[in-house]
């Protein structure tokens, strides 16, 4: 039985290789995509790993893939949607094409382009999606007051407006395009991992996609930021990555923060 709530250094295949048929409940991470960065011993053998994504995540369980794609000679590479794809071929289904928006940002991928400000997050499911705890943070304009409602209905004579009057929610489920600052859980962590994302973007993830007692897992761990937001929200967790340095930063924030939490 492989051991939870710690980080492997081994290639994710490895890890999986250990891992029962129908044994993840969240897949949450991205991968060192199109060689934007150097990652410490990283060998990306894709196809494998997706087919053995499919194969140890549960019925109903959940992949999140956070990709973008790099610009070559002035073309993206559209890695993103070519993995989308076999991600599909493996059995999964494409449940959401959310965006990863990335505030204040001007890294430009050709010169004769517009800035770059966003990556992908595909959310895959393995058969019927079990579990969507969806955040309600968006707060329409006339929250709490009356107001029409218009809903367009179409008929063989035409459109037909059909309109009425409701209480406006105080807040609603939000959209799929997510806003984050990037930024570095101390000035130091840049040194450290060359990418690492969003603390809240992996911490609204896990709470939309799973519940309290869950497994999720990350197959590049990196610095650890999928694994201290589950333990920040009472999930178990598994990681893998091939960089002993990795491991180790992995290893020493999820022990800061439990030491945090016994001094609250």
């Amino acid at each position: 039985m492989i051991k939870l709530n710690e980080v492997r250094n081994e290639n994710c295949l490895d890890t999986m290789k250990l891992m029962e048929d129908n044994f993840i409940d969240l897949t949450v991470t991205s991968p060192p995509y199109d060689n934007l960065r150097t990652y410490n011993g990283y060998s990306f053998d894709f196809e494998s790993i997706a087919k053995e994504l499919y194969r140890v995540t549960k019925e109903g369980g959940v992949v999140v893939w956070v990709v973008g794609d790099a610009t070559v000679k002035g073309c993206e590479t559209n890695t993103s949607f070519k993995q989308a794809l076999f991600f599909k071929e493996c059995g999964f289904n494409l449940h959401d094409t959310m965006i990863y928006h990335k505030e204040a940002v001007g890294a430009c991928g050709s010169k004769n382009g517009y800035n770059q400000s966003f990556e992908y997050m595909f959310v895959f499911t393995k058969g019927k999606l079990k579990t969507f705890n969806p955040i309600k943070d968006l707060i329409p304009k006339n929250a709490g007051k009356p107001t029409r409602y218009a809903k367009t209905k179409s008929s063989k004579k035409g459109y037909n407006l059909d309109a009425h009057i409701k209480i406006a929610p105080k807040s609603s489920k939000r959209q799929n395009v997510w806003t984050y600052k990037i930024g570095f859980s101390s000035r130091n962590d840049r040194n450290k991992h060359p990418a690492i994302f969003p603390e809240k973007l992996a911490n609204d993830h896990i709470i939309s996609w799973s519940n309290e007692g869950d497994l999720v897992y990350d197959p590049f761990m990196g610095s650890g930021t999928t694994a201290k937001m589950s333990v920040t929200n009472n999930r178990y967790w598994l990681g893998s990555d091939t960089s002993v340095e990795y491991c180790d930063i992995t290893k020493e924030r999820i022990n800061s923060f439990k030491e945090h939490l016994r001094n609250i």
